[in-house]
């Protein structure tokens, strides 16, 4: 029986791109949340919270859902940002703290795939003097 309304796929109608409810089973629905969730990635883990036989191959519950997974995923990473934004500030205050490396490295991965990098400035100097650049001359054959 499906019952969710998990937005996962988009259907073009009339010319415009709208988002339809991709309906999943409830033992589908019980290892998405569960996998978000209390297992915390875990897919086995998930799968026995959802109530899948320990004979269930882990690709025949992964592959129809695979898109909605990787959209939690990305869900939980932006849920986490500020956190990794804190994480680093936190280590301003305190550099020399235990493990201050390994959670400003963790903070980093999670703020650049949120998409909160790091931005680069490009300095551009100019001598003073004006260039333009033409387009090559066109020669006209038989006309003086």
């Amino acid at each position: 029986p499906s019952r969710s309304n998990n937005p996962a796929s988009r259907t073009k109608v009339d010319d415009e791109m709208i988002d339809t409810p991709k309906k999943y089973t409830e033992k589908q629905d019980a290892f998405l949340e569960a996998l978000m969730g209390e297992a915390k990635g875990n897919l086995r883990e998930a799968m026995r919270i959802a109530g899948y036989s320990d004979s269930t191959k882990i690709n025949e519950v992964v592959s129809p859902l695979k898109q909605e997974i990787v959209d939690r995923a990305s869900t939980v990473l932006a849920l986490n940002a500020p956190k990794a934004a804190f994480s680093m500030l936190g280590v301003l205050d305190d550099p020399t703290a235990l493990g201050a490396r390994n959670q400003i490295n963790a903070a980093k991965e999670v703020l650049d795939r949120t998409g909160l990098v790091k931005k680069e400035q490009v300095e551009v100097i100019n001598t003073g003097g004006a260039m333009f650049i033409l387009p090559p001359k066109q020669v006209d054959d038989g006309m003086e």
